[in-house]
C-alpha cells in the first residue's frame, strides 16, 4: 500500500554541469607529502604512532575514522601513504567523504559555497556527481559496499586525478573504506537518480565490514579525525556487536589505543565524563571514545589541532621510529 503522503517531484529538478560550478577547493589545495606543512606538535604523538606501530606488528586492527572535512584540508596523499605503508587497515568516512574524494579524482576539485548556491536552490544538484547514485546502485547488485563499489569504479576510471583519491587506493591495496550514510544528508540524496533501497544496502554492509574489522580491535588502535556523531556512534555499535561474540567465544576485547583529532577544547581530565549540565558532555568523540568505551583496559588520547597539520605530523611521527 502506497504512502498516504504526497511526495516531492524529482522530476522536476535542474540539474546543472560541474563546470558552471565555482570550486571553493582547487587542486592546489592538496599537499604533496614534501611540501611544507603548518607547524604542529603535541606529546602524544608519538605515543599514538608507537600504538599504530604495535598494532602493525601484530596484525591486530589500525582504523581511521573520519568526517569529510579531513579531505578538504588537503592530506589525502598522507592518508594514501599510510595505506601503501601498512600503517592503516580500515577508513571510515561518512557519505560526503565519498563525494569529495570522487570529486577530487574527476576534477581536481571539490566543495561549493552554500551561501552561494542555497538562494537559487542549486546547492548539490551537479550532473557528474549524480553519477555516484548509478555506481552505488551497481554496488548493491554485486553485493559490494559503498565505499568498496565506488573504491573500485574509480580506480578504474580515466580520471585525470585518481592518484589523490583515497577510496581508489586502498581498493587497490584491499583496504576497505567503508561509507555510513544518512539518508537526508548527502547532496547525493536530493538527486533524482537516487535509490534509497541501494544506498541503505551498500552502507550497510559497509556497517558489517565495519564491525568484521572491530573483531580484531584487542591490541589495536582506533584513531577519530574530526568526526563528531559518525565516527563515535558507529564505533559504539561495532563495539557493542564485536564484544557480544567475543564475549561468548571467550575473548576480550577491551585492550587497545583511542585518539581523538579534532578542534572542539576539552576542559579538565580528558578520561573522565564531564557533567550533563556541561554542554561539552555532548561531544561524543569525549565521552564515548575516550572514556567509556576504554574504562576496562585501554587507553585514549586526546590531540587538537588543524587537520592539515595533525594527519602530517601524525605521519611524520610514525616514520620517526
Amino acid at each position: 500500500m502506497a504512502s498516504r503522503y504526497a511526495q516531492f517531484d524529482r522530476s522536476k529538478l535542474s540539474v546543472l554541469p560541474l563546470a558552471e560550478r565555482t570550486h571553493d577547493l582547487p587542486l592546489e589545495r592538496w599537499l604533496g607529502l614534501d611540501d611544507p606543512v603548518p607547524e604542529f606538535s603535541h606529546p602524544d604523538l608519538e605515543k599514538v604512532a608507537a600504538a599504530l606501530r604495535t598494532a602493525k606488528g601484530s596484525g591486530a586492527a589500525r582504523i581511521l575514522l573520519m568526517g569529510a572535512h579531513v579531505l578538504r584540508a588537503g592530506v589525502n596523499r598522507h592518508i594514501i601513504d599510510l595505506i601503501e605503508r601498512g600503517v592503516l587497515d580500515h577508513i571510515a568516512m561518512n557519505g560526503a567523504g565519498v563525494i569529495h574524494d570522487y570529486e577530487i579524482a574527476r576534477i581536481g576539485a571539490t566543495t561549493e559555497s552554500v551561501a552561494r548556491y542555497i538562494r537559487s536552490g542549486q546547492f548539490g544538484l551537479w550532473r557528474e556527481t549524480g553519477e555516484l547514485n548509478d555506481w552505488i546502485v551497481g554496488a548493491a547488485a554485486r553485493e559490494e559496499g559503498l565505499g568498496e563499489g565506488v573504491g573500485r569504479r574509480i580506480l578504474e576510471s580515466s580520471f585525470p586525478h585518481k592518484d589523490l583519491s583515497v577510496l581508489a587506493a586502498a581498493y587497490h591495496h584491499q583496504v576497505p573504506v567503508t561509507s555510513h550514510v544518512g539518508i537526508g544528508y548527502d547532496i547525493l540524496h536530493e538527486h533524482p537518480n537516487c535509490d534509497g533501497a541501494a544506498l541503505g544496502a551498500a552502507s550497510y554492509r559497509d556497517f558489517l565490514i565495519f564491525t568484521k574489522t572491530m573483531e580484531r580491535l584487542e591490541g589495536g588502535v582506533l584513531l577519530n579525525f574530526g568526526s563528531a556523531i559518525m565516527g563515535p556512534e558507529v564505533y559504539l555499535k561495532a563495539l557493542a556487536m564485536a564484544r557480544n561474540v567475543a564475549h561468548q567465544e571467550g575473548r576480550e576485547i577491551r585492550h587497545f589505543t583511542t585518539a581523538v583529532f579534532d578542534l572542539v577544547p576539552i576542559e579538565g581530565d580528558i578520561h573522565k565524563e564531564l557533567a550533563k549540565t556541561d554542554p561539552g558532555y555532548y561531544f561524543r568523540p569525549h565521552k564515548t571514545i575516550l572514556v567509556r568505551t576504554v574504562a576496562d583496559g585501554g587507553e585514549s588520547f586526546y590531540v587538537r589541532g588543524e587537520h592539515r597539520a595533525t594527519v602530517p605530523a601524525l605521519r611524520k611521527a610514525i616514520l620517526a621510529s
